[in-house]
């Protein structure tokens, strides 16, 4: 099997997704290339391949024969540079020429200028229209020779119908708005990478290096982990890592989106490209370059453009079928019609780059911005899918918790004292990782008892743990657990304090604790609620969410308090790690469109296999960004509805993008083919949807309601 690698070259030139596709077809024609994404905003290609069959100058090659540049290409940046000169000045004389001979051509219609376009010879004009329109007319025939047909294809035979008509004035109008055409796509194709550049600005490149005692500036790649960075104020921290000295007020608005800044110390964890606004630290670094929180979110803003959405594949394939029946049309009319003005305003009025850029446009609008709120959505793919999401699939712990538990009452039982029971419960679980596992020996410590050390340590994942202190066989869990190791009162329900029945705490979880086969008692864990999680829930509700569910490994009793609490949402109590994925499974099985929200860590296999997962709190959190298709970059669950809004709002500009292209188009090419729309008004019309699609597209750069402030 052959070593397959993943390269990224950047690109430049490409102006709409009509671009990337030429490009990604040109590249995956090469022997031993096996995937292909081409990047519009980021404005490069990820190409997986066989390095053995492939290299860069082959892949150099096929990008310049489908008409772009690979930038900054070895051995050949004065060629790249001199070529990008070369393009602005014939583009500087076209438009200067188009500009002038429109002038002429209305004024002519105005009967003002005819002495004027009279004493102009058909071969001078027809030089200005080869001239103006050069650039466009070699990628049309670089196209051509790669049996490809774009929009400008279709506008550039409308050129050669006028001049096979005599008609050079109109052709000179049509290059003209070939050309404004070609700029609007141009300024649209940077509107879409304006959010991926303005994160790529926020990015540190040099680090102030504390080595040996002595201060050094030093590139960002040469940053090395366990380097001690110091930043002062006014500066971005350029490493992830953790304090080591200083305090400082940190704006992390660039890896969460929260405005209000944050106070660091000692011992707590900055992330790459925040601010310092006041105070000094020294950081230890734990991450640099690429591999920090805020490279990867650049990185997957990025790529997510990869991830089409559905009805973006569909405007790809349908602008493929839709220029050779334009091309068609065209033919008919000329057959028909026999009116060789009609035919040229049939090829020039038909616009397909508005057609192809209704859907990518509005997709990168609205990733950019929800990643400036701390909303990290992986492509177009997922926003889709959250527009028509019906089932909300929700962890308990760590999300709709804050995830930190602390033992609110010990209950002792069978003669065993509070003390006994903590500390045999603290000390079995002494090697464990688990949230109550930290909340048990908390306890211990903070009641000062002493724990002993335990041997013959194990555990069971969701269930609880074993363990031999002092040389008595401990275990430490659940109901369903610790019935494998001493008996339960059928009388005690989970949430009983003692014999006499009194509740210590609805909603709180359990810890049973038995030594040597007997019951000892039980501690009762309780976490607290997140405050915005109840009025998030119902703005979920309102934006059509049918189904919202909680799933937890807790006993029936706490999961009935907390959705209870929670609104009376439905809930799963006493389930495993792999439960969660059987229930996401059922859902999917029952044809409902699955969302599921979890903290990204415990959860990672049950968000991947959502329809969407969304992780919680992912800042910082390498597992959480791979695995979830989105990530909150904050523990915050007003961006859930608001995540929810932006995805109905975007696929509600993109239903409403299509539909413009497609009534302009219908009524463009009818008006042309019955020959009430001249060729040099269908010109200018081909240009107008994409400043349309341009401007309903940029509505979505301004942040979405969810309705969580009204009322349920």
């Amino acid at each position: 099997m052959p070593n397959l690698q993943t390269v990224e070259v950047p690109i430049s030139g490409m102006n709409c997704s009509e671009c990337t596709l030429h490009v990604q077809h040109a590249i995956e024609k090469l022997p031993g290339v096996t995937q292909v994404n081409v990047l519009l905003a980021a404005e490069k290609a990820i190409i997986r391949l066989d390095p053995t069959l492939v290299d860069a100058l082959l892949i150099r090659q096929a990008v310049e024969g489908a008409g772009y540049q690979v930038a900054a290409a070895a051995g050949a940046p004065q060629t790249a540079a001199q070529q990008g000169y070369t393009r602005r000045v014939l583009s500087l004389i076209g438009l200067v020429f188009g500009a002038v001979l429109f002038v002429v051509v209305v004024g002519e219609w105005f009967g003002l200028f005819e002495q004027i376009t009279g004493v102009i010879p058909f071969w001078l004009g027809l030089l200005l229209v080869v001239a103006s329109g050069w650039p466009v007319f070699a990628n049309v025939v670089r196209a051509a020779m790669k049996r490809q047909v774009t929009s400008h294809t279709l506008m550039s035979l409308g050129v050669l119908a006028a001049l096979a008509v005599g008609q050079w004035t109109t052709a000179a109008v049509v290059v003209f708005f070939m050309r404004v055409g070609e700029y609007v796509e141009t300024f649209t194709a940077e509107g879409a990478r304006r959010a991926v550049k303005e994160l790529t600005a926020l990015t540190p490149q040099t680090a102030r290096v504390e080595r040996d005692g002595v201060e050094q500036e030093l590139p960002i790649g040469e940053v090395h982990s366990g380097d001690l960075v110091v930043v002062r104020p006014g500066e971005r921290i350029a490493v992830d890592g953790e304090v080591v000295a200083g305090r400082a007020v940190v704006d992390q608005a660039t890896i969460t989106g929260e405005s209000l800044p944050v106070l660091v110390e000692p011992g707590s964890q900055v992330y790459a490209a925040t601010l310092i606004s006041e105070g000094s630290l020294r950081v230890r670094t734990a991450r640099s370059g690429p591999d920090t929180t805020f490279g990867k979110v650049v990185k997957l803003v990025e790529e997510a453009e990869a991830q089409r959405a559905d009805v973006q594949r569909f405007a790809d394939k349908f602008t493929t079928y839709y220029l050779p029946v334009v091309a068609g049309l065209a033919a008919l009319t000329l057959i028909i019609r026999r009116d060789p003005l009609a035919t040229a305003a049939v090829l020039l009025v038909a616009c397909s780059c508005s057609i192809a850029l209704a859907t990518p446009i509005a997709m990168l609008a609205s990733v950019g911005a929800a990643a400036r709120r701390g909303l990290l959505i992986k492509g177009g793919k997922y926003l889709e899918t959250l527009a028509r999401a019906d089932t909300l699939l929700i962890d308990k712990t760590g999300t709709l918790t804050l995830g930190r538990p602390h033992i609110s009452a010990v209950i002792p039982f069978d003669g065993c004292s509070e003390e006994e029971v903590l500390a045999l419960a603290a000390a079995a679980e002494r090697d464990s990782e688990h949230l109550l596992a930290h909340a048990v020996r908390t306890a211990a410590e903070e009641r000062g008892l002493a724990v002993a050390a335990a041997q013959d340590f194990t555990s069971a994942a969701g269930l609880g743990v074993t363990a031999t202190v002092a040389g008595r066989k401990v275990a430490v869990g659940s109901r369903r657990f610790i019935a494998d190791y001493a008996a339960v009162p059928a009388e005690f329900g989970a949430e009983r304090a003692d014999g006499a029945g009194e509740v210590v705490m609805v909603g709180a979880s359990t810890l049973y604790v038995a030594c040597d086969g007997h019951l000892c008692g039980w501690l009762a864990a309780a976490d607290t609620l997140r405050p915005e999680a109840p009025a998030a829930l119902a703005a979920l509700r309102r934006l059509g969410v049918k189904q919202i569910e909680m799933l937890t490994g807790d006993n029936e009793a706490t999961a009935a308090a907390l959705a209870a609490a929670l609104g009376g949402i439905a809930y799963r109590a006493n389930l495993l790690p792999e439960d969660k994925i059987r229930i996401v499974r059922e859902q999917q099985a029952l044809g409902r469109v699955v969302v599921m929200v979890g903290d990204g860590v415990n959860d990672a296999p049950a968000l991947a296999q959502a329809d969407v997962g969304i992780a919680m709190g992912a800042a910082g959190a390498d597992i959480a960004l791979e695995a979830a298709h989105v990530a909150l970059m904050r523990d915050d669950w007003s961006l859930v509805p608001e995540l929810f809004a932006i995805a109905q709002r975007t696929m509600g500009v993109v239903r409403a993008n299509l539909l413009f292209t497609a009534i302009y188009n219908v009524l463009g090419l009818t008006l042309a083919a019955l020959g009430l729309l001249p060729p040099i008004w269908a010109a200018a019309a081909q240009s107008l949807p994409d400043l349309g699609i341009l401007a309903n597209s940029a509505r979505l750069l301004r942040p979405a309601k969810s309705n969580q402030d009204e009322p349920a």
